[in-house]
């Protein structure tokens, strides 16, 4: 008989073991065994019994044949991966640069079966006429508990097991004996875990203007042709995107085709939900990570099966198995969050782009504020830009103050709200109406500045705000430049100059010590441990039981509250002066977003931007809504300091015990890559420099060309391959990152 080679990834995240190993499989496995399968195998000389996955079969191998070792068993209770996943699992391995087997992991949020939920019922197998008369029989020989089941179910005809042992009295002998008897019969019911927990009643399809009702007719048309293709969605705060994903998921379904839609924050999951679930009832589905393991494999298994049209989460749920995807919406899609901070430090979108050029499907991403990316692909031609100018329902965008902070000071005002601010949060609390205070700390890095100029201490090469660390020295983490920290400001000469700091408590408590018996709800990452927490506060919020809601940016994403008519914006420039190439465009999106929750109903809204920089175009563009004004001033900033994603960027992340391998290993492999040809900057110091006794350095590299950097990738992994002190240091690889180092 011709043998047969198992292709295994063992499940170890080593460089050293990232390749395939040769396995014999047994006879006894040959009519069981497929690609994606989970086995277990002896490894290394002391053939420790470790976990892989199968990614390929042979008739031969390379390595000496009585050496080539047996898989010991297949592991029944693990997923299997599908070949469509080991291929999205190869290019995120190739493109972001991690073993094998961290990839093979993340496309498989769920990795193991769990039993499933059932329920037993018992149920009269009998003609109910010949019911009397048995019962009449089981009374005159004293078979009280037979008489008991009996009678009950000729009344219900079908009772549950529980109500039959606990509120009957009935044992198990009893249901068996009148089982052989042909008198009764136990059904199991499988049924799966529901984590949505909504309850809606369906609603018809609300009716869509001129301009939703155009794009949605340009998808359908791209569907009958077979086209597939990006989208981005581009449309101000409260235009109806969701109208138009609702719908353009309608014509996907109607299609016998499945949707994925992801959300940047669990925070969104309830308000998501609800809107999905009035569509298209009981097929919508959740993953996310506060689910127990239990209803994670219940909806993976959903997916798969088909049981489900759509799914909605943040980032994982892009992975779900559906047999037949034809759409993947990315909602608020120029998110920080939808890049991974583990490795593969993959992007979703990218990732998702990839997974439906695989599969023949197409892909929605919907921003107010599109990444800059993103709207330059669409400017190029390389996704199809679609624009909703609009609000929905007629509704008007908000009227926007900017409040200068430096004005504030000088009028001797040191309380955190603006005289206006403070002035519309007591005529909203007058008129009944509810407000959002939205704490800008997306970024919050320590940088410094002058409460009397607002001047900011920013690196001279690099044009980031540098960061003060506690030795007393300002450092830019892109290039490595220091400065001591300054007593007094360089440019005004003030002595108000320091790091900036502010917290939702000390808001909260503000709010308290300022309007006595409000109402106030807070979100931010201390109230939301709890599963179900985001909901317990929205809905507290939407049913009116507080007068203020106030948080972090994860209260600014999507939610709509026909009464809250004011916004404020405490800390603009928390985000503005964070030491990230990405910071304009950062505020620009979170202020946008902010101002957005303001007037969504019938009544008018208001929002204050509170800032020590009024005149920086961020802020200014944000306040006028104007994306395409941002765009055409952050694009020409990129261009001038080849910055994504007019250049690409590659960061290599060191980290070790041994201070003097991580400096050496991090030098020499700066030196080989500017052999290469490439922009190098570094090595230099991490923002923190030692964390649980690590030492961290990182070396940036730029190019106009994506594959370039992918080549500079592989090039220093087989280079690394061959060095001894690399053993001691952990080494990360980040494409275009989402947060400097």
């Amino acid at each position: 008989m011709e043998k047969l080679y198992a292709e295994i990834i063992i499940d170890i995240s080593h460089e050293a073991l990232d390749r395939v190993f040769s396995y014999k499989v047994p006879f006894s496995l040959r009519e069981d065994i497929r690609i994606g399968q989970q086995v277990t195998v002896p490894f290394g000389r002391g053939n420790k019994e470790r976990k892989g996955y199968v990614v390929g079969f042979s008739n031969r191998t390379d390595y000496d044949e009585n050496k080539v070792k047996e898989i010991l068993r297949i592991d029944a209770d693990a997923v299997t991966a599908e070949s469509r996943m080991l291929n999205l699992a190869y290019w995120i391995r190739e493109n972001y640069g991690s073993t094998m087997i961290q990839a093979l992991r993340t496309v498989l949020p769920v990795q193991e079966k769990m039993n499933r939920r059932s329920a037993r019922w018992i149920e009269l197998k009998i003609d109910p006429v010949h019911g009397p008369a048995l019962l009449e029989e089981y009374f005159g020989k004293h078979y009280t508990a037979k008489a008991r089941l009996l009678a009950a179910l000729l009344d219900q005809n079908r009772i549950s097991w529980e109500q039959a042992a606990h509120q009957l009295k009935i044992s198990k002998s009893t249901v068996d004996s009148m089982v052989k008897d042909d008198v009764i019969r136990v059904v199991t019911e499988y049924y799966y875990r529901n984590p949505s927990q909504q309850e809606t009643e369906l609603e018809p399809p609300a009716l869509l203007n001129k301009e939703q009702q155009k794009l949605v007719d340009e998808f359908k048309q791209d569907l009958l042709r077979e086209e597939h293709r990006v989208y981005l969605l581009h449309g101000v705060t409260g235009s109806g995107k969701t109208e138009v994903y609702l719908a353009a998921i309608d014509e996907v379904i109607k299609r016998g085709q499945q949707a994925i839609v992801l959300i940047p924050e669990i925070a969104l999951t309830y308000q998501t939900v609800r809107r999905f679930t009035k569509r298209f009832g009981e097929r919508v589905s959740i993953l996310n990570s506060r689910l127990s393991k239990g209803e994670k494999y219940d909806q993976w298994l959903r997916a798969k099966q088909g049981d489900v049209d759509v799914i909605i989460g943040p980032r994982s749920a892009l992975f779900v198995p559906f047999p037949n995807l034809g759409l993947i919406v990315i909602d608020e899609e120029h998110e920080g969050s939808y890049k991974s901070e583990q490795t593969p430090k993959y992007h979703a979108r990218e990732t998702a782009i990839q997974k439906a050029s695989m599969e023949g499907a197409s892909v929605i991403l919907g921003s107010a504020t599109p990444s800059v990316e993103s709207y330059k692909h669409a400017l190029e031609g390389k996704y199809r830009l679609w624009e909703l100018t609009k609000r929905a329902q007629n509704a008007v965008l908000p009227q926007v103050y900017i409040e200068d902070l430096r004005a504030e000071l000088r009028a001797g005002n040191r309380s955190i709200f603006s005289r206006r601010l403070r002035s519309l949060m007591e005529d909203r609390l007058n008129k009944g109406e509810q407000m959002m205070l939205f704490l800008n700390r997306r970024g919050y890095a320590g940088f410094v500045s002058c409460r009397s100029c607002g001047h900011v201490m920013e690196c001279p090469h690099c044009d980031v705000s540098m960061t003060y660390h506690r030795e007393g020295v300002l450092k830019c983490h892109y290039c490595g430049y220091e400065l001591p920290m300054p007593k007094t400001c360089p440019e005004c000469g003030s002595p108000y100059i320091g790091t900036f700091g502010l917290g939702t408590q000390k808001v909260e408590s503000a709010i308290y010590k300022e309007f006595p018996g409000v109402r106030v709800l807070r979100m931010d990452m201390d109230t939301t441990r709890r599963k179900h927490s985001h909901e317990e506060i929205l809905k507290a919020f939407s049913r009116g039981e507080a007068d203020i809601l106030v948080g972090t940016q994860m209260i600014v994403k999507g939610h709509d509250y026909a009464n809250v008519t004011l916004v404020g914006i405490l800390a603009a420039d928390l985000s503005l002066h964070a030491n990230d190439y990405r910071a304009g465009e950062r505020t620009f999106q979170l202020l946008t977003q902010a101002a957005g929750r303001a007037g969504r109903g019938d009544k008018g809204g208001e929002v204050v931007i509170q800032t020590y920089s009024p005149d920086h175009y961020s802020i200014v563009t944000a306040a006028a809504q104007d994306y395409k004004e941002f765009y055409r001033q952050e694009i020409g900033y990129r261009t001038l300091m080849k910055y994504p994603p007019v250049w690409q960027m590659l960061v290599i992340f060191f980290s070790g015990s041994d201070e003097d391998q991580v400096k050496e290993l991090s030098g020499k492999t700066a030196e080989v890559l500017k052999r290469m040809e490439l922009l190098v900057i570094g090595p230099g110091e991490a923002s923190v420099v030692r964390m649980k006794d690590q030492y961290r350095r990182v070396v940036y590299i730029k190019d106009a060309d994506y594959q370039n950097l992918i080549r500079a990738k592989d090039h220093v992994e087989a280079w690394l391959e061959q060095q001894q002190e690399k053993r001691n240091v952990l080494i990360n690889f980040d494409f275009n990152p989402m947060n400097s180092y």
